[in-house]
């Protein structure tokens, strides 16, 4: 077996997430079969050297993408003497720089976006759509609710096709030029709008395990999240920035926010103009013009969820069991290794973290497009950006 026989670094408590600020302290553990000379001479047998440092205040978030990573580590070294190969060990653990959402500026103010297109029909005829999306909140956590409304008006003789909306991720790296990484996170598709009609639609997303909007202390990589709202016919979209944190918002939201339904006497239809005359003959045996209805949805990504889930969440209804009593506590997201998602979204213990197959976390969706408002940008991989904090301890 050799002279070293184990030779491993265990960190106290087992704990594998810490903050910045925050000692780390552990112990390298060596066990010889025979004695092992170094600058001195290690005897037979088990040994233990404890250890403790103290992390960074600026330490970065750890961080796993396909582009780069923030790893940081405990590396211990057995030196040798000269023409001896020297024996190496190493610890990963992760950091967790809590992103306070409330820090945000302008974080409780409304979100909402709207955006006009005008197209053409029928050779000769023209028209508009007035697209108009709004949330509830500009900031989450992961397990909340995001609730979406939306707003179209549709000026003209001709249907819409369906509206979509999805949750993006957008990870930028820096290296000889910046690298944009968007992946679908969650998408949700509505009906269309019919001819000479205003409609609202009235949906939510469960926010996943998702790593936080901001990364202090590593100006490498940036994240950001978007609720992109879209038309697919005419082509239409809004796009409203959303971050994610780990302290939810403790302001109420200034305006009434989008429930899974139109608030009672809340809405009320609009007075438009008159359509042309063979557009009005076309449609006097439908609905009135522009008449309030209220959309369906013919799709969601995140239609397999659990009741449990939504019912974990701030701001959802808490099932209890018929017999009255209390229902049990909802366990907290799994880990997400795919969407760069590391901590905190696994218990501390001696267990290795690993990925989940559990529902409450999406596979992520690679886009061939970058930012959202941006032209396509070419996803080649470049040299990886990577921060890495490394503790050393050298046994001389």
């Amino acid at each position: 077996m050799g002279r070293v026989q184990l030779f491993e670094i265990r960190l106290s408590h087992g704990r594998v997430v810490y903050s910045p600020g925050e000692p780390l302290a552990g112990t390298v553990r060596v066990r010889l079969g025979a004695p092992l000379p170094f600058r001195g001479s290690l005897p037979a047998g088990e040994h233990s050297f404890p250890f403790q440092f103290l992390l960074p205040a600026t330490a970065p978030t750890s961080f796993e993408g396909p582009f780069g990573k923030i790893v940081h580590q405990v590396r211990a070294t057995i030196d040798t003497p000269r023409f001896s190969k020297d024996h190496k060990c190493s610890c990963v653990f992760y950091i967790l720089s809590p992103l306070n959402l409330n820090s945000i500026p302008d974080i409780e103010q409304p979100n909402v976006a709207s955006a006009t297109k005008k197209f053409s029909y029928k050779l000769v005829k023209t028209g508009s759509v007035v697209l108009t999306a709004s949330t509830d909140l500009r900031g989450y956590v992961v397990g909340q609710v995001l609730r979406l409304r939306a707003d179209i008006e549709n000026q003209s003789g001709k249907d819409t096709g369906p509206v979509v909306a999805s949750l993006l991720q957008k990870v930028s790296y820096k290296a000889k030029r910046w690298i944009y990484d968007v992946r679908t996170i969650a998408e949700v598709e509505g009906a269309g709008v019919k001819a000479w009609r205003r409609a609202q639609w009235w949906e939510q997303i469960l926010v996943p395990a998702l790593p936080q909007s901001a990364l202090p202390g590593c100006s490498l990589i940036h994240i950001d999240y978007f609720l992109q709202v879209s038309l697919k016919a005419p082509e239409a979209t809004v796009t409203l920035p959303v971050f994610i944190g780990n302290i939810a918002v403790n302001h109420a939201p200034l305006s009434p926010p989008p429930g899974p339904g139109p608030p009672p006497g809340a809405l009320s239809p609009a007075v438009p103009s008159a359509p042309p005359q063979e557009e009005a003959e076309a449609v006097a045996a439908g609905p009135h013009f522009l008449d309030l209805v209220s959309l369906s949805t013919k799709s969601h990504s995140q239609q397999q969820l659990p009741p449990a889930a939504l019912a974990s969440v701030p701001g959802a209804s808490e099932p209890r069991p018929r017999d009255g009593s209390p229902a049990p506590h909802p366990l907290p997201p799994p880990l997400c290794i795919s969407t760069g998602a590391t901590v905190p979204y696994f218990a501390e213990g001696s267990g290795e973290p690993v990925p989940t197959t559990s529902t409450l976390v999406l596979p992520p969706e690679y886009s061939t497009w970058g930012y959202p408002d941006d032209p396509a940008l070419s996803l080649q991989r470049p040299h990886h950006p990577t921060s890495r904090a490394v503790a050393v301890l050298t046994l001389a």
